[in-house]
């Protein structure tokens, strides 16, 4: 009978028990909703007004014509200072242009009053954004702008994990930047070295078909003063007693003349050697046959050894001539040729 009664008390204890903690928990919950509506919310809007609007308005890619910053900011007081900031986050000039920007105007308002709340305020929750304006300064690679922009946000927040970043990408960017105007000089110099070399190797082909020239008009007046006498002595010869004439046989000389040059070749410089800014000479032995090419091209001596002997060779082996001629026949012979190797 007390065991029953025991039971019945304690489930009429419990279920009086249930109305009061629902009645509890509703009151905390009006007290969090009348916090949020009445102290939260209005701080938050009075933030946002001071700020210029609310800091999640996207950065707009769209560069507006900026006034000129005011001439007497120096003497600016607190007022002053956040008024022009808030100009300048309605215009979206976080950081940008240089003096006349939000976050300098909020770092003078700190440097006036240090415990400046707004001024605080404003540059924690605009930092996101500001920094992707220095991220688009990197973006198109105008680094001294971006450098000075980074500067300015470190101001603000030097421990900033989000500065260590935009300091990488800028980095990375200039790296980038240097080595393509790197390999564009080296580009351009190895062009201007082709067309030295080519231009070397024209006119020592020029000077080659020249000295040719030169040598076969040489010849021919040699050959011209030794066949002289050979008339003269011929014409001099007395007539036959019976008074008959004698007739002479082959009173035209047959003429004979060396092989002429009248193709040359500019040699190709070796690469390897280009690099290592080497020159140098070789002299080349070889048989011009009697069709004018030649043939059995032989390196006869060249400094330094072994470097530009291949195209010393390929080089004369492209020469074409005109064939030596003896006796109104064309033959084959000997030539040698020193080519010249320099930068």
């Amino acid at each position: 009978m007390d065991t029953r009664y025991t039971l019945d008390v304690r489930r009429h204890a419990r279920g009086a028990a249930k109305p009061m903690l629902i009645a509890i928990i509703s009151i905390f919950a009006l007290l969090a909703v009348g916090a949020w509506f009445l102290i939260i919310k209005p701080h938050q809007e009075l933030i946002m007004a001071d700020s210029g609007g609310h800091p999640s308005t996207p950065v707009s890619t769209t560069t507006r014509v900026a006034a000129a910053p005011p001439a007497n900011v120096a003497v600016m007081d607190i007022d002053q200072l956040l008024a022009e900031a808030r100009t300048a986050m309605n215009e979206q000039r976080y950081l940008a242009p240089a003096g006349n920007n939000a976050f300098e105007y909020y770092l003078r308002v700190l440097q006036k009053e240090p415990g400046n709340k707004v001024a605080s305020d404003a540059l924690r929750e605009t930092f996101p954004f500001a920094a992707t304006s220095a991220e688009q300064s990197i973006n198109s690679r105008d680094f001294n702008e971006a450098q000075r922009q980074i500067d300015l946000l470190a101001k603000a927040d030097a421990a900033n994990f989000t500065l260590t970043i935009l300091r990488s990408k800028l980095d990375a960017q200039r790296k980038t930047v240097d080595k393509q105007q790197q390999l564009a000089q080296e580009q351009q110099k190895a062009a201007a070295q082709v067309a030295a070399q080519k231009a070397a190797a024209d006119k020592q082909a020029e000077q080659l078909a020249e000295q040719q020239k030169t040598q076969v008009a040489a010849q021919k007046a040699e050959a011209s003063r030794a066949a002289q006498p050979s008339r003269q002595a011929a014409a001099s010869q007395s007539a036959p007693a019976d008074g008959s004439v004698a007739s002479s046989e082959g009173g035209d000389t047959a003429q004979t003349s060396a092989a002429v040059l009248v193709k040359g070749a500019s040699a190709r410089y070796p690469t390897s050697a280009m690099r290592a800014r080497q020159e140098g000479w070789v002299v080349v032995s070889f048989t011009v046959e009697a069709d004018g090419k030649t043939s059995d091209v032989k390196v006869v001596e060249s400094q330094p050894r072994h470097v530009f002997d291949r195209a010393a060779m390929d080089a004369v082996e492209r020469y074409q001539f005109t064939p030596a001629m003896r006796s109104g026949v064309a033959v084959s012979s000997t030539k040698q040729q020193r080519i010249e190797f320099k930068l």
